[in-house]
């Protein structure tokens, strides 16, 4: 999804997201996360300035995803439990009728998107997620098949 309404997204709806990547599960309850919301236009832009992806610039809401290093019990579970709590907030995303993207290309200036948001040191960027109306239009996306990616009992079993 890149391709967003110049329309404001409700405070209560950017709540509801916040809420559903509160809530993923993170290793021993640590909850390993911090978000900073972002609607101003300029800091948008500079933001922006940091990826390759020139929608950025034009998108209604950011929410930038940190580990909390303070809170780490492990650095790959830790990890994974931000995965989690993005998907939770894409999907809550989409349920409140929002568009997003998971902005991962970013981390390559992270260094870079900290201080624009004057971040301390003990958050590390994972994401940023870029939320908005979706443009009407038809979208298509391709996924391989089970028989590609799933397998019974041990590898090279087809699932089917």
């Amino acid at each position: 999804m890149r391709e967003f309404e110049q329309r404001k997204v409700e405070r209560d709806k950017i709540e509801k997201i916040l809420e559903a990547g509160r809530w993923a599960p993170s290793a021993k309850n640590r909850q390993p996360w911090k978000f900073i919301v972002i609607e101003n236009k300029n800091t948008i832009r500079k933001i922006a300035e940091c990826t390759i992806y020139k929608f950025v610039a034009d998108v209604p809401l950011l929410i930038a995803v940190f580990l909390d290093k303070s809170e780490m019990v492990d650095r790959t579970k830790d990890v994974q439990a931000i995965g989690a709590c993005i998907q939770n907030m894409l999907l809550a995303a989409h349920s409140l009728g929002l568009g997003s993207c998971w902005i991962g290309e970013i981390l390559r200036r992270k260094e870079d998107v900290n201080r624009i948001l004057d971040v301390p040191d003990d958050l590390e960027l994972m994401a940023v997620i870029a939320i908005g109306y979706p443009v009407k239009k038809k979208r298509t996306s391709k996924r391989k098949s089970l028989s590609e990616i799933a397998y019974r009992e041990k590898f090279g079993i087809p699932w089917r």
